[in-house]
């Protein structure tokens, strides 16, 4: 009876059988490895030299980074406790900064002459205004409408109805697209406009939208359309960094140069109530007015640096018709906020700030991730210690585990200090919406977290007008009725909640 793992050579002669033949191989290669670099003389300094000479080099080039101190030292002591390994994580993952080849933050400002180098004179800008423009590049606007739209199935129904009537052109960009029935609807709609001869422009996040595939957008590339990709994946290029953390997260359609949607709401199924019970609550717009000017430009500038395309690619009356409202037509100041890693103020995070700081009688806060920065926390404590009607509105638990332990952990210093937190449940809030007083109001993409406010290229609006903020509070004072306020004396046991909270949001700074 022959033995497994054996086999019986051409005369009788037992020999190991194939696989344990190839680990008996690999097993005397290491061994002869390792007593190849065991002889080697002085091993134990030359690895301890080679590892503090790549970890101050690191250390050197993080520093240089002039970050937060918290965020900068979380990295450093993370890259020592993974020697060499951290390089590649670092390389991969850790602080970049972008540099815009074609088209600039500082912009060229062709096709907007409307818009001064400065706030109107003739305009009530406030001191919120002025930051914002300083900040963005983008100056104070207005807005004929704007309508809230709730949740996926309002929101594509009406993205849908936009892009039937469609004339000249249509531009969106988007973080996540899914090829699920959310994603072939508008995937489809956009083709029918594409073949009636509108342009059709689609720029998507590689990294959000990694499930699409080419098969999925043939019929709108067939028809005429065009899509690029945002800082694709370049894992199999050494010597250039993948970005693989820098992404684009806005969420922007346009239509005509006369209409557009932003907020918060990607193209998936996992954001349409009618089709699935869990979906996400969110929140979108639907605006008009000469602001859109602002939100086409920002498209393109994304667009130009994605796909180096260049000026002389684009129709200026196409994109900035001429018939199209001015800013003194609109009732509504608006004004677009941006912020990404090739801007080193924050711009969105900045606002948010500005906008607690100004507040008279009350802040509310709704967001999916909660993991604010030193200069926020103290805004929205200073606000609360202040008897300002200050609330927050976070998920019960978020599609990320350790982004709402790491939030959890700052509730008893606000708690303490009388802010009112909410948890929403069961379904994931991922609305991000901010009301100060009873006249402003941000919503947009952007969460209230470090990623969304350096990594992150996000898209928010700041709006200035009483009737809008009036049916925003309307909307989240629902949400805030259906949701748990979460109490001081709440029970929170150890190792269940009170250690993970902590080492969370030790790692918060990295997130």
């Amino acid at each position: 009876m022959q033995r497994r793992g054996v086999q019986a050579g051409p005369h009788g002669i037992r020999k190991p059988a194939p696989g344990l033949a190839r680990i008996a191989g690999m097993r005397d290669f290491l061994h002869t490895l390792w007593a190849t670099v065991s002889a080697i003389p002085h091993l134990v300094q030359i690895l301890a030299a080679t590892y503090v000479a790549y970890l101050l080099l690191l250390a050197c080039y993080i520093v240089l980074q002039k970050r937060e101190p918290v965020a900068t030292l979380s990295w450093i002591l993370s890259l020592a406790a993974l020697p060499y390994l951290g390089l590649f994580v670092f390389y991969l993952f850790g602080p970049q900064r972008i540099v815009r080849q074609r088209l600039r933050r500082g912009r060229s400002r062709e096709g907007m002459e409307a818009y001064s180098a400065v706030c109107p004179p003739d305009a009530e800008c406030t001191e919120l205004a002025r930051v914002g423009q300083a900040t963005t590049g983008l100056p104070p606007s207005s807005a004929t409408a704007v309508e809230w739209l709730v949740d996926g199935a309002a929101t594509y129904a009406a993205i849908l109805d936009a892009v039937a009537g469609a004339q000249r052109h249509v531009n969106l960009e988007y973080y996540i697209f899914e090829p699920d029935h959310a994603g072939t609807a508008l995937r489809d709609a956009l083709a029918e406009r594409a073949r009636a001869g509108v342009k059709v422009r689609l720029l998507l996040d590689a990294v959000g939208s990694s499930r699409i595939r080419r098969r999925f957008l043939q019929p709108l590339l067939d028809a005429g359309g065009e899509v690029v990709w945002f800082h694709p994946r370049q894992l199999l290029k050494p010597f250039k960094r993948p970005w693989l953390n820098l992404r684009t997260h806005r969420k922007l359609v346009l239509v005509d140069g006369t209409l557009a949607f932003t907020g918060g709401i990607n193209i998936t199924d996992a954001e349409d109530e009618s089709r699935r019970p869990d979906a996400y609550r969110d929140l979108h717009m639907r605006i008009t007015g000469h602001v859109v000017r602002s939100l086409q430009l920002v498209f393109l500038e994304d667009w130009i640096y994605a796909s180096g395309q260049g000026k002389a690619h684009f129709d200026r009356e196409d994109l900035f018709p001429s018939g199209m409202p001015g800013r003194e037509d609109g009732t509504i100041q608006a004004q677009v906020l941006v912020s990404g890693p090739d801007s080193s103020w924050e711009a969105i995070h900045r606002m948010h700030v500005a906008a607690i700081q100004e507040a008279s009688r009350r802040v509310w806060l709704v967001t999916p991730y909660f993991v604010p920065g030193e200069a926020a926390r103290m805004a929205l404590t200073s606000a609360a210690l202040a008897g300002l009607d200050t609330r927050l509105l976070v998920p019960r638990r978020s599609d990320s585990l350790f982004v709402t332990l790491a939030a959890r952990s700052y509730f008893d210093e606000l708690l303490q200090a009388g802010v009112k937190i909410y948890e929403y449940g069961p379904r994931m809030l991922h609305t991000k919406a901010f009301i100060a007083d009873d006249d402003t109001c941000i919503v947009g993409s952007a969460n209230f977290d470090h990623r969304s406010f350096r990594l992150n290229f996000e898209l928010s609006m700041l709006y200035h007008d009483r009737g809008l903020t009036a049916a925003l509070e309307t909307l989240l004072e629902q949400e805030f009725t259906r949701a748990t306020r979460v109490q001081p004396e709440r029970r929170r046991p150890l190792w269940r909640h009170r250690l993970p909270e902590a080492f969370a949001r030790l790692a918060s700074p990295l997130l």
